[in-house]
C-alpha cells in the first residue's frame, strides 16, 4: 500500500499573509488542494493522510468534500515543530497498516508535484528502500558564520538540494522517530535529514526546479506564474 502523508501543520508566518499558507487561495482553489489533488489522481497512491494545522480540520473535511478527494482517510493534529507534525502522523498510521507500507511524506505547500516525480520516488523507495527527490546544486555555494563574511566555499558538484516527496517504509520511519525521541533529536527539519542523523542511506531521485515550496510571497508569486501557463496550455 502507497499513502501519501501530506504536512500542513505550519503556520506559515514568513509569507506574511493572515491565513496559513496551506490555505491560501491562488487562483480559487487552496494551495493544499493543489497538492492533495496531484496525490488523488496518482495511481499509484491508494490512500492519503494529512497533518493538519489545530482548529483547520473541519476546513480541510470541507474542502476534501468539495473537491472530491476522496482517497483522504486520515487527518492527524500538527505538532509544534515539523518533526513532530511527521512524527504524529507516522504514529497515527501505525495501527492500521502493515510495517512494509509505504509512506510518501510531502509537504502541503508544495502544490506543484508532479505525477512523474510521486512515480519515482515509490519506484525508487521500493527498490532501495528510500526516496529523497533531489536537484543538483548549480549555484555557487559560500560557507560563513555569521552571514556577512565568508572565506571557504563548498564544491556544488557534491550538493543536492532535497524536497518532498520523500518515501520511506512505515516501519522504517516508525524506527526513526524513536530513536529520535531516545537521543534527544527534536528539530530535524525533514525526514531525510533525520535518517542521515541516524546514519541510515538515503537514496535520491529526481525533483523539480518547478517543485517550490512556498515560503514567502515571492513563493506565492511563482506558484501562481507557473500555474497561469500551465492553464494556458
Amino acid at each position: 500500500m502507497n499513502v501519501g502523508l501530506i504536512i500542513g501543520g505550519g503556520k506559515g508566518e514568513r509569507t506574511g499573509i493572515k491565513v496559513p499558507k496551506q490555505f491560501y487561495t491562488i487562483f480559487d482553489k487552496p494551495v493544499i488542494v493543489y497538492t492533495l489533488e496531484a496525490f488523488q489522481k496518482h495511481p499509484d497512491i491508494d490512500a492519503i493522510a494529512v497533518v493538519c494545522l489545530e482548529g483547520w480540520s473541519q476546513i480541510l473535511d470541507s474542502y476534501a468534500k468539495q473537491y472530491r478527494i476522496n482517497k483522504l482517510q486520515w487527518t492527524f493534529i500538527g505538532g509544534e515543530t515539523g518533526q513532530a507534525s511527521i512524527r504524529n502522523g507516522v504514529y497515527g498510521l501505525k495501527g492500521d497498516l502493515s510495517p512494509e507500507d509505504i509512506i510518501i511524506v510531502h509537504d502541503a505547500v508544495r502544490p506543484l508535484v508532479t505525477h512523474d516525480i510521486i512515480s519515482e520516488c515509490i519506484v525508487t523507495c521500493k527498490k532501495y528502500g528510500s526516496a529523497v527527490s533531489s536537484i543538483r546544486c548549480t549555484e555557487a555555494i559560500l560557507k560563513s558564520d555569521n552571514g556577512i563574511i565568508s572565506d571557504e566555499s563548498i564544491p556544488r558538484e557534491f550538493l543536492y538540494r532535497t524536497q518532498t516527496p520523500q518515501a520511506f517504509p512505515l516501519s522504517l520511519l516508525l524506527w526513526a522517530h524513536e530513536q529520535a525521541e531516545k537521543r534527544g533529536i527534536v528539530n530535524s527539519v525533514a525526514s531525510c535529514t533525520l535518517m542521515a542523523e541516524l546514519g541510515q542511506p538515503i537514496y535520491l531521485c529526481n525533483g523539480s526546479e518547478k517543485n517550490i515550496k512556498i515560503t514567502t510571497i515571492e513563493d506565492i508569486e511563482i506558484v501562481k506564474a507557473l500555474i497561469k501557463i500551465e492553464n494556458e496550455r
